[in-house]
């Protein structure tokens, strides 16, 4: 006995492409990015990094960058 399967219908006979992302596809990302943001700017109080123009360089080449 085969068993039957189902054929999905194409974009262009729906009319339109419809994509559903689970919440955690989006949240994940966000909260890695913000958490090495936080990691990145929160190192002022370790003892071997200063932490002072490594933020300023790096805001000066995102400057840079969005001036262009």
């Amino acid at each position: 006995m085969t068993a039957r399967t189902h054929t999905r219908s194409h974009a262009s006979a729906s009319g339109g492409v419809e994509i559903r992302l689970p919440w955690w596809a989006i949240a994940l990302p966000v909260m890695a990015f913000a958490v090495l943001l936080l990691l990145m700017t929160g190192s002022g109080s370790a003892y071997a990094a200063d932490g002072g123009p490594a933020i300023t360089q790096l805001l000066e080449r995102v400057q840079q960058t969005l001036s262009h």
